[in-house]
C-alpha cells in the first residue's frame, strides 16, 4: 500500500501541492511539486561513505526538462534530449546557490538533487517549484540539512507587486525577483529588472518573505507527517598540539603576508609560508601536510576578517567603500565590429561585439514561450586569467552563469529589433582575473556596444559587493577581490544605469542575512555604479553616430504577404539567385517584412531592385534591361526581373529582315525591351522596336523598370 502524504497551501492565487510516498521512493527523499500545471518531481540522495582527499563539500543539482512536458517533440535527428540547455543549467544553478550554505561545513558525502519537470504549464516557469521541490526533499530526508527554505518570484506590475507572474507579466513588468530564503534570514537573490531604483527592489524582497514563510510551514507540515532521522556528521578535527604549533609557526607570517597588495606576489609569499612551516613541523608530525595546510587557510581566513573588521583595512590596503582604479578603453582592434576593454585593478575583460543579420537569430527548443533570442552574450574564463595550466574545454556552469547575468545586465537598454533591425551577440574575454570578472564583462559590454555604434538607450555598469560578518560586527565591501570573495561571507553583484537597476544576483556562504544588510548593500553599490558609470562616459559619453564600417548594413522593407511565395520561388530558387548575385542576407517574417543584409548599403540596394522588380506589377509599355536566358528559333526569352519571363519574338527585334537570332543574342547578354502584352496566361510578349540600339537603359526606375510617363 503507498503511504502518501500531501500538503497544500495557496501561493498567488495558484495551489502549491507538496506530496510525497508515490513516486521516486527509492531516493533518500522525494517531493512531487504541483504548482498551477507545473508538475516537478524533485529528489534528494547521499552517498553512504565520505569521499576522501576533498576539502569541500560535493554537492550536485541536475535540473531537467523534457520536450514531452509541454506536448513537444524533440527536433534533430536522434528525437531525444541531449545535453543540459543553457536555461536547464541556469536553473540548477539557482536550486544550488539557494541550498548550499545550510549544509554543514564538514560535511564530505557526495549529494545529489534531481529535479525534473514532469509537467509544464504553458503560462508559468517551473523554476520555483524546482526550488521548493529540493529543499522539501532535503527536509523529510535523511540528509543534514538546516532548512526548510522558500523561494519565491516577485514581479511588478501597474504599481502592484504580482506574486510568481506569468510569462507575460514577467515580460510587461518592471522586475523579475526571485528570492530564496529561511524563516529568519535571506540566502539567495537573482533579478533582473528595467531600471528599477533600489526602493523598490527592497520592498520587493520583503514582500517575497513574507509569502516564502508560508512555504517553509507548509514544508515543516510535511517533514511533522513523514520526515526521516538526520544522518549525523561527524567532524573530524585536527590533533590540538598541532594546530596549536601551526598556529605559533604560521599565524605572525600569514598576517604580514595578506597585507601584501598585489595578487601573484601575495599567492607566493603565502606558498614559500607553507613550505617553510611543513618542513618546520614535519619531524614532530609527519604526513600532517594536508591537516598542516587545511590549519593555515583557517588561520588566513581568521586573519584576513580580523583585518578587515577591526582595522577596516582590504588585504590590498583598501578601504570597504573603495573601488579599485578603473581604467577604460574602445575601438582597439581591427576588422572587429566594436570592442571595449575594462580593467579594473587585476581583473581585466576585453568584450567583442558582432553584428548579424535577422536570420542568424539562436533558435531556442524549450518549454518556455521564447522561440528564439537575437540578442546573446558570452563569457570565456581561460585559464592564463589566473596564471593557471588546465585543458580548455566548452563552457562550464559558472561560464554560462556569468554569460547569463551580464546578458541580463544590458537586455533592457539593447534598442529593439524595429529600432535597430540586427543579431548582437557579445563576447567577453576574461584577460585576467582577481574577482568581479561578471560585472567587468557587463562594463566592456557597455564599451563594446557604444564603440560599435549600438544605439543603447543608457550605458551600464556592475559592481560586486562582499560582507564579512562575525557576531554584530559587519563589513560590507565594495568591489571584491577574489580573496575576500573565497574568504568572505557573500557576493552579491549589481548592476545597472544611473537610472536604476537592470541585475542583481546575490550568493550566500553563511545562512543568509537581513534586510539592513541588503539597504546598506544596495546603497554602496549604488555610489560605486555611478562612479564607474562617469569612467565610461569619459572615454565614450555615447554611442557613435555611425555603425562601424566593418559592420553589415541592413535595409527593411515591406511586401504584399500575397507576394512572398514569388520572392522566394519555387524551392527557393528566386531568393537563392538575389542572395548569389547580391550578396546579401534575406530574412522574411510572414507579416511581408524583409530584412536585407549585406556588406555594403549599394549590395541592399542592388537586392532591394530585384525584390521590387518581383512584387510589382508588370505593365504594358514599360520598358525593362533584361538578361536573355535562352534562345529559340522564332526569338529569345528574356529574364526582366527574378522569375518573371517574356518572349521577344524574331518579328517584333527589328523593322528589318533578321536572320538566325544567335546572330544578334547569346544567352547572357543585357537586352533593353519593352512590354507590348501580357495574354490571359500572363504570358508576357516584349518588343526591341523603336529602342536605343546600345544595351545602354534611360532613366530608370525600379532597378530597371521604366516607367510609361519617362520613356520618351
Amino acid at each position: 500500500m503507498e503511504n502518501v502524504t500531501i500538503q497544500e497551501v495557496e501561493i498567488g492565487g495558484k495551489k502549491l501541492t507538496l506530496e510525497t510516498g508515490k513516486l521516486g521512493k527509492q531516493a533518500a527523499g522525494a517531493v512531487t511539486v504541483r504548482h498551477g500545471d507545473n508538475v516537478v518531481l524533485v529528489t534528494a540522495c547521499i552517498s553512504p561513505t565520505v569521499r576522501e582527499g576533498i576539502d569541500f563539500f560535493p554537492l550536485v543539482v541536475d535540473y531537467e526538462e523534457r520536450l514531452y512536458a509541454a506536448g513537444k517533440i524533440p527536433g534533430g535527428f536522434f528525437k531525444r534530449e541531449g545535453r543540459p540547455s543553457e536555461k536547464e543549467i541556469l536553473r540548477s544553478r539557482l536550486i544550488d546557490r539557494s541550498i548550499r550554505p545550510l549544509f554543514p561545513s564538514s560535511m564530505r558525502n557526495d549529494v545529489q538533487i534531481v529535479a525534473k519537470v514532469l509537467a509544464a504549464d504553458p503560462n508559468y516557469p517551473p523554476d520555483i517549484a524546482a526550488m521548493i521541490g529540493a529543499s522539501a526533499a532535503l527536509s523529510m530526508s535523511p540528509i543534514p540539512f538546516s532548512g526548510p527554505i522558500g523561494a519565491v518570484r516577485i514581479g511588478y506590475l501597474n504599481d502592484k507587486f504580482v506574486v510568481n507572474p506569468s510569462y507575460v507579466e514577467i515580460e510587461e513588468g518592471q522586475l523579475d525577483l526571485i528570492v530564496a530564503a529561511s524563516e529568519d534570514a535571506i540566502i539567495m537573490v537573482e533579478a533582473g529588472a528595467k531600471e528599477a531604483p533600489e526602493e523598490l527592489i527592497l520592498e520587493g524582497l520583503k514582500y517575497a518573505h513574507q509569502e516564502i514563510k508560508q512555504i517553509i510551514d507548509l514544508q515543516k507540515s510535511l517533514v511533522e507527517v513523514c520526515g526521516k532521522p538526520k544522518l549525523e556528521i561527524v567532524e573530524t578535527l585536527p590533533p590540538p598540539e598541532l594546530v596549536t604549533a601551526v598556529d605559533e609557526a604560521a599565524r605572525p607570517l600569514i598576517r604580514e603576508a595578506i597585507k601584501i597588495a598585489e595578487k601573484k606576489q601575495r599567492e607566493e609569499t603565502l606558498a614559500k609560508i607553507d613550505e617553510e612551516i611543513r618542513a618546520k613541523l614535519s619531524p614532530d608530525f609527519p604526513d600532517q601536510d594536508l591537516l598542516i595546510q587545511e590549519i593555515e587557510r583557517k588561520i588566513l581566513k581568521e586573519e584576513t576578517r580580523r583585518m578587515i573588521l577591526e582595522e577596516g583595512i582590504r588585504p590590498d590596503g583598501r578601504r570597504p567603500e573603495e573601488i579599485r582604479p578603473i581604467s577604460c578603453e574602445v575601438g582597439i582592434l581591427p576588422r572587429v565590429h566594436g570592442c571595449g576593454l575594462f580593467t579594473r585593478g587585476q581583473t581585466q575583460v576585453l568584450t567583442i561585439l558582432t553584428l548579424g543579420a535577422i536570420g542568424e537569430v539562436q533558435i531556442i527548443e524549450g518549454l518556455g514561450i521564447e522561440e528564439y533570442k537575437r540578442y546573446m552574450h558570452h563569457y570565456n574564463f581561460p585559464p592564463f586569467s589566473t596564471g593557471e595550466v588546465r585543458p580548455l574545454r566548452g563552457p562550464g556552469r559558472r561560464e554560462i552563469g556569468h554569460g547569463a547575468l551580464a546578458e541580463r545586465a544590458l537586455l533592457p537598454v539593447i534598442p529593439s529589433q524595429d529600432d535597430f533591425p540586427y543579431t548582437i551577440r557579445l563576447v567577453s574575454e576574461v584577460l585576467e582575473s582577481n574577482g568581479s570578472t561578471s560585472m567587468a564583462s557587463v562594463c566592456g559590454s557597455t564599451l563594446a556596444l557604444m564603440d560599435a555604434g549600438v544605439p543603447i538607450k543608457t550605458p551600464i555598469a556592475g559592481i560586486a559587493m562582499g560582507l564579512i560578518k562575525e557576531g554584530d560586527k559587519v563589513a560590507v565591501l565594495t568591489d571584491i577581490q577574489g580573496m575576500e570573495d573565497a574568504l568572505g561571507d557573500m557576493d552579491f553583484k549589481v548592476a545597472g544605469s544611473a537610472k536604476g537597476i537592470t541585475a542583481l544576483q546575490m550568493d550566500m556562504k553563511i545562512k543568509g542575512i537581513d534586510i539592513d544588510i541588503l539597504k546598506k548593500a544596495l546603497s554602496q553599490a549604488r555610489d560605486a555604479r555611478l562612479f564607474i558609470l562617469e569612467k565610461i562616459k569619459e572615454t565614450i559619453p555615447a554611442p557613435r553616430p555611425e555603425l562601424s564600417p566593418n559592420a553589415p548594413r541592413v535595409l527593411v522593407m515591406e511586401i504584399d504577404t500575397d507576394k512572398i511565395r514569388e520572392v522566394i520561388g519555387p524551392g527557393g530558387k528566386v531568393i537563392k539567385k538575389i542572395i548569389e548575385e547580391t550578396g546579401a542576407v534575406i530574412d522574411i517574417e510572414q507579416t511581408g517584412r524583409v530584412f536585407i543584409t549585406a556588406p555594403s548599403a549599394e549590395a541592399c540596394q542592388k537586392a532591394k531592385q530585384q525584390i521590387d522588380l518581383l512584387v510589382g506589377d508588370v505593365e504594358i509599355g514599360s520598358v525593362y534591361m533584361g538578361k536573355v536566358t535562352r534562345l529559340a528559333t522564332y526569338g529569345a526569352f528574356i529574364e526582366i526581373a527574378p522569375g518573371k519571363e517574356g518572349l521577344l519574338h524574331i518579328s517584333q527585334i527589328s523593322d528589318k529582315r533578321i536572320g538566325k537570332i544567335e546572330d544578334l543574342f547569346k544567352v547572357g547578354d543585357q537586352v533593353l525591351v519593352k512590354v507590348i502584352k501580357i495574354d490571359e496566361q500572363h504570358r508576357i510578349g516584349l518588343s526591341r522596336k523603336g529602342l536605343p540600339d546600345d544595351l545602354n537603359a534611360p532613366e530608370q526606375d525600379k532597378g530597371g523598370k521604366t516607367p510609361p510617363d519617362k520613356r520618351g
